[in-house]
C-alpha cells in the first residue's frame, strides 16, 4: 500500500516545540512505516521521517515569517496532487484547502479533521463528504450534519514519556496561551489552593498574555517557562502534582492531556468537548465545571493513582493502536 501523507506546513514535521497537527502526522507516519506501509510524507523540506520525504516548502511559515502562508499552502498542495496517481490513497492532515483538489484526481482521500475552528468552514467539508473520507479525532468533535468514515483517537509513543511515580507539590499548565485554554483560570485556581504553578506554551494571544498572565508571573508562585520540547517537555509533564486543563471551549482532543497522563500526572479539566473521552473521572483525574470545583478537586488529587494514569494511556492511546485503526480504514476504503 502506497500512501501520500499530507502534513500541515505551519511548523516542521515533527515540530521542534509546538505544532500538534504536525506532531500527530509525524507519529502516524512513523507508526505506519513500522507496520509496513509505504508512506511518502509531504511536508516542509526540513522535516524528518523514516518514510520518504517530499516537499517544496523550505520551512514552516510560523518559523519563517517571510513565507506567505496562503501562497505556500497552495504550492504545497499543488505538488502533492500532481503526484496523486502514484499512490493508492492520500491522507490529508492539512485541513480543508486540500478538498479543492480532491475532485480533480481519482485517488481515494482521507482527511483527519483536527477540530472545527468554526462552522464557517463547513462549506469546504459538506460538499465533499461523498468524495473524501472524514475521520473525527473524538466523538465530541463530530458534527451531526457531516458524514464520517470513522472516529480515531490520537495516540502517542508512550515509551517517549517517562513515568514519574512521585511528581511534585506543584501544578502544571501546558498549552497555548490563549483564552480558550484557560491559563488565567489556572493561575486563579493555583492561588486559591496555595500551590505553585508552572506555565508552558507558546503565546498565541499576545494581548491576553500581557493583560492576564504576565502581571501575575512572579517567578516564585507563578512561574512562566514558555515553549518547551524534548526531554525538558517530558520532565515538565511528569513533575507535577496535577495538570490544570481549565478550557473555555469544546476541546476537540487535547494531546497534552494524554501526554501528562502517560507521565503519571493526573489531570483536572473542565468537562467540555473530548475531556470525558480522555479522562476517567475519579480514576485518572477529575472533570469539573468551574474553577471552584477545580480547587475542591485538588484536595482529593492524592487519591488518584499515578500508575492508573499511565495504564489508561497504555491501554487506550498508543500510536501503534492509532496506526492499526487507520490501516483498517485504508483497507476498507480500498475494498479489502
Amino acid at each position: 500500500m502506497k500512501v501520500a501523507m499530507i502534513a500541515p506546513i505551519a511548523w516542521r514535521t515533527p515540530p521542534r516545540h509546538y505544532g500538534p497537527w504536525e506532531l500527530v502526522t509525524s507519529m502516524l507516519t512513523e507508526a505506519l512505516v513500522a507496520q509496513g506501509v509505504d508512506v511518502t510524507l509531504f511536508a516542509t523540506q526540513d522535516s524528518e521521517t523514516s518514510g520518504t520525504l517530499d516537499g517544496v516548502v523550505p520551512r514552516g511559515y510560523e518559523e519563517d515569517r517571510a513565507l506567505d502562508a496562503k501562497v505556500w499552502e497552495y504550492r504545497h498542495l499543488s505538488h502533492v496532487f500532481s503526484r496523486a496517481g502514484e499512490f493508492d490513497l492520500i491522507h490529508n492532515h492539512a485541513d480543508f484547502p486540500a478538498h479543492a483538489f480532491a475532485p480533480l484526481v481519482d485517488t481515494p482521500m482521507v482527511t483527519t479533521i483536527h477540530g472545527f475552528s468554526s462552522a464557517k468552514i463547513l462549506p469546504m467539508f459538506k460538499p465533499f463528504e461523498n468524495r473524501v473520507h472524514y475521520v473525527a479525532i473524538s466523538e465530541a468533535d463530530r458534527r451531526k450534519d457531516l458524514r464520517y468514515a470513522e472516529t480515531i483517537h490520537h495516540g502517542i509513543r508512550v515509551q517517549d514519556f517517562a513515568f514519574d511515580p512521585r511528581g511534585s507539590d506543584d501544578l502544571l499548565f501546558f498549552g497555548r496561551i490563549h483564552p480558550d485554554k484557560g491559563a488565567a483560570e489556572a493561575i486563579r485556581v493555583a492561588k486559591a489552593a496555595g500551590m505553585r504553578l508552572h506555565l508552558y506554551g507558546i503565546v498565541q494571544d499576545k494581548g491576553y498574555f500581557e493583560r492576564e498572565i504576565e502581571p501575575q508571573v512572579d517567578g516564585e508562585r507563578i512561574v512562566w517557562h514558555g515553549p518547551v520540547g524534548g526531554e525538558e517537555r517530558v520532565k515538565a509533564l511528569g513533575s507535577a502534582r496535577a495538570m490544570l486543563h481549565l478550557i473555555d471551549f469544546d476541546e476537540p482532543f487535547g494531546l497534552s492531556v494524554i501526554e501528562a497522563l502517560a507521565c503519571g500526572t493526573p489531570v483536572i479539566a473542565i468537562n467540555r468537548g473530548s475531556m470525558p473521552e480522555l479522562i476517567t473521572d475519579g480514576v485518572t483525574g477529575f472533570l469539573v465545571h468551574d474553577g471552584d470545583e477545580a480547587v475542591e478537586a485538588l484536595e482529593q488529587i492524592g487519591e488518584i493513582s499515578r500508575k492508573a494514569c499511565r495504564t489508561s494511556v497504555e491501554q487506550r492511546f498508543t500510536v501503534e493502536g492509532m496506526a492499526k485503526k487507520y490501516i483498517a480504514l485504508y483497507h476498507r476504503i480500498l475494498g479489502g
